[in-house]
């Protein structure tokens, strides 16, 4: 009798865990099949489920039927996202390990100034950064997009590191150390591996919070052959805010 009220009180958690889990993703599922559905169908109808299936809206993104092509401009976020990515496990792995297990000067004045950096919006230095970058001459480039990750100008991702680096035990660097390891060795072959975790979390932001950057990539791409994804989406809208809605449905950045 107690096996059976256990099995019917996990069966309800479960239904329920299920319903509300397709409340949250209902929208989702709705621009899914709303982008086969004719621009016609995609507000006149309730229903989910398209009663005419249509191809339309991606064929006209992919070969720039619908005025704006979107194949090079996945080809353009996808090599901005996967270099910001790079960067950013480059810089923040190397700043946290040194934060975390260094010991040098001003190490609590550096690590507290760039903490307090994380409090500056990015539309402070936007401005100081684009003058920077004009006079050298990267407008209209990937650079200004890309180079920053090399140099560790997200915070939040050094102080992921940090934090993750200062839960591993010291005892693995005295034991290290004991073998000959170095500094740099210690980093690649003990932190590192053990640091999956936080390198996988600062992996899955910087490529999201890339993939939708549109202000940044606004600012420094003005060459329609540079345009990224979501540019391209912006383009959809019209002067009076009115847009198409099928081909928007294209990609997450949509939202």
């Amino acid at each position: 009798m107690g096996a059976s009220k256990s099995f019917v009180r996990i069966s309800a958690r479960h239904v329920l865990l299920i319903l509300i889990s397709f409340v949250m993703i209902y929208p989702i599922l709705w621009m899914f099949f709303s982008s086969f559905k004719p621009e016609s169908d995609i507000f006149s109808t309730s229903s989910l489920w398209p009663t005419k299936w249509t191809f339309k809206h991606y064929i006209d993104g992919i070969t720039g039927a619908s005025g704006v092509n979107f194949g090079p401009m996945f080809l353009h976020s996808f090599e901005i996202s996967i270099v910001v990515v790079m960067g950013a496990l480059f810089s923040s792995s190397l700043t946290g390990f040194a934060f975390a297990r260094l010991q040098f000067t001003a190490k609590r004045f550096l690590f507290g100034f760039m903490l307090a950096t994380m409090m500056l919006p990015a539309q402070v230095v936007l401005i100081p950064q684009y003058i920077i970058f004009h006079k050298v001459g990267l407008i209209n480039t990937f650079v200004p997009l890309m180079l920053p990750s090399f140099l560790g100008t997200t915070p939040f991702f050094i102080y992921l590191m940090v934090q993750f680096v200062r839960g591993i035990p010291k005892d693995l660097d005295e034991a290290a150390a004991i073998d000959g390891c170095s500094t740099f060795r210690l980093f690649r072959s003990i932190i590192l591996p053990l640091a999956k975790p936080a390198i996988i979390t600062i992996s899955i932001f910087a490529f999201y919070w890339t993939w939708n950057d549109f202000f940044g990539q606004l600012i420094y791409l003005n060459n329609p052959n540079l345009f990224t994804v979501p540019i391209g989406l912006s383009m959809f809208m019209d002067n009076m805010g009115q847009s198409q809605w099928g081909i928007c449905l294209l990609c997450p950045s949509s939202r």
